[in-house]
């Protein structure tokens, strides 16, 4: 398929507003997408790569910018297309501004010329980008991406930038393609659900689904080395949890840093929430795995830091282990780390998905010694759970985790079958999408911070935090946003949403100061959340569902 072609559907797909006509559309598109069906599944959702390879572009907006100014000629440079995104704030808007007609007599990068530029040949671009590393890469980069758009019309450049960005905002979700590989395909939507499970490339399983239908879906498994997303939990009471359920399973909440280990019967690899390859920051805990385990095994669990006394540290603390890529033994020196394994997802050949938490926690406890599986209560006296989270407490974790004994472990669903407890502060997950710089002694660090929630179409703005920030904080926290700024007018910065924030609040309250009609009152920075992306923050309908409960 031409590219041309698929950014045609893509402004097709944007301007429809109604859900049903959306998924229509991006039915319409995988059925006619031939031997592009992978690429166009992950295209429309504004992915290059499968959702479980933690391959990246690393392009940042201001090479995108570099780029974008290059194709468009002599008279333009980044600033410009920066001060242009200021104007119009959406980078699509900006690309497809320029004409990049003049430009393509330069047939130096990209294969020139005015030929029709594919959907293949932009996937096979972008995936030699993401492979450029060492000196001169940022140039390479920017050289690749002037060769595209450099052969782009508008409506061709506006979807090459947001696609480059991962902001393609046409609306089209997980959900969607989902919807959307079963109606194309004509196999059942759970088979289809089942299948982005286990295996977690919408682009692998829309290709099954056209060639083989419902039998090949129904073959696909966990694979040992592929990553897939991680069961979530959402606020909950024990009360609640004791109405629902005949038991409850109890368990402590760490304050650590989600991973997933997989062992393939020889060595072990390990997995942040967001799929990222953490296995060469971690060696202890690779060790411990490797140690305890002769059979390949896919197992849900946390890192925490810990003290000399075996006391558990701050969130922030294990996060410097994480983000070390050099020099891990000094870190390691300083930061210890300590494994607490929870889940069972596959084990000798055998999934575990479908298969009870009883059974699971019963699975895991048969792999490893005591010490590295986390302790498991069943209870039906809300007391007894009670002293179960004084004890987490006391022994200074977050509090506590109530789940369902009998229910099935499915990935990446935030379902009422897991729920957190804790007894402190509510909090949300924010994408942090502006900020303003600071006055006085702080004019040099951003100080206040705007906080959004996602949109079906982005972001909506709830509130500004600028309060439980130490001065290290502010300092690392300018360094972190700064590359992400796309815009600044006087003292006010728009930022790109790539930083999500854990902020606390005291409640929810209706507003037509921010877009999102509500505001959260008394908010304070708790932590940046480095096992999330944007993509994991809260929602505003979760926002809503909060507000309404309150």
């Amino acid at each position: 398929m031409e590219f041309a072609a698929f950014a045609d559907r893509a402004a097709t797909i944007e301007a429809e507003s109604a859900d049903t006509a959306i998924t229509e559309c991006v039915t319409d598109l995988l059925a006619d997408a031939g031997d592009d069906l992978a690429t166009l599944a992950r295209f429309v959702q504004g992915r290059v790569f499968p959702a479980h390879e933690s391959t990246t572009l690393d392009i940042g907006p201001r090479l995108c910018y570099e780029a974008i100014a290059r194709a468009a000629g002599r008279n333009v440079s980044a600033d410009d297309v920066e001060a242009r995104l200021a104007e119009r704030g959406e980078i699509g808007d900006v690309a497809a501004s320029y004409d990049f007609g003049g430009q393509r007599g330069l047939a130096a990068f990209g294969g020139g010329g005015a030929d029709a530029l594919t959907v293949a040949e932009v996937a096979r671009e972008l995936t030699d980008l993401a492979a450029v590393a060492g000196d001169g890469s940022q140039e390479t980069k920017v050289d690749v991406l002037f060769g595209l758009f450099n052969r782009c019309d508008p409506d061709e450049a506006r979807y090459l930038a947001r696609l480059v960005l991962s902001e393609m905002r046409i609306g089209v979700g997980d959900g969607t393609v989902r919807d959307a590989v079963a109606a194309a395909f004509d196999v059942p939507v759970d088979v289809v659900e089942r299948a982005l499970q286990v295996s977690n490339d919408y682009g692998y399983v829309a290709e099954v689904a056209r060639d083989e239908g419902e039998t090949g879906l129904d073959a696909i498994d966990l694979e040992v080395g592929r990553p897939v997303q991680a069961m979530l939990a959402q606020a909950g009471t024990v009360t609640g949890a004791l109405e629902d359920w005949d038991d409850v399973a109890v368990e402590w909440k760490y304050d650590g840093a989600r991973v997933q280990v997989h062992y393939d019967g020889e060595a072990a690899r390990l997995f942040s929430r967001n799929m990222e390859d953490v296995t060469d920051p971690l060696p202890e805990v690779v060790a411990t795995v490797e140690d305890a385990l002769d059979v390949p095994a896919i197992l849900d669990g946390e890192v925490v830091a810990v003290a000399d006394d075996g006391a558990p540290l701050p969130f922030q603390e294990v996060l410097r282990r994480f983000r070390r890529k050099h020099d891990v033994a000094a870190t390691r020196e300083d930061v210890t780390v300590r494994l607490h394994l929870f889940d069972c997802l596959h084990v000798d050949g055998e999934d575990l998905l479908d298969a009870s938490l009883r059974e699971r926690h019963d699975r895991l406890a048969a792999l490893f010694d005591d010490g590295v599986v986390s302790d498991l209560w069943l209870s039906t006296d809300a007391d007894e759970i009670g002293e179960v989270e004084a004890d987490a407490l006391e022994a200074g974790h977050e509090g506590i985790m109530l789940k369902d004994p009998d229910a099935a472990y499915t990935p990446g669903k935030r379902g009422k079958n897991w729920r957190k407890r804790k007894p402190d502060v509510e909090t949300l997950d924010c994408v942090v999408t502006g900020a303003e710089w600071g006055e006085g002694r702080r004019a040099n660090v951003l100080g206040t911070f705007e906080l959004s929630v996602r949109t079906d179409d982005g972001y909506a703005q709830v509130g500004n935090v600028a309060t439980g920030i130490t001065d290290a904080e502010l300092d690392d926290l300018t360094a972190r946003l700064e590359p992400h700024v796309t815009a600044e007018d006087g003292r006010s910065v728009a930022i790109a949403p790539e930083i999500v924030f854990e902020v606390g609040y005291e409640e929810i309250q209706t507003s037509t100061t921010y877009d999102s009609g509500y505001a959260l009152r008394f908010p304070r920075f708790l932590a940046v959340r480095e096992d999330k992306t944007p993509a994991d923050a809260d929602s505003l309908s979760r926002v809503e569902r909060l507000a309404e409960n309150a």
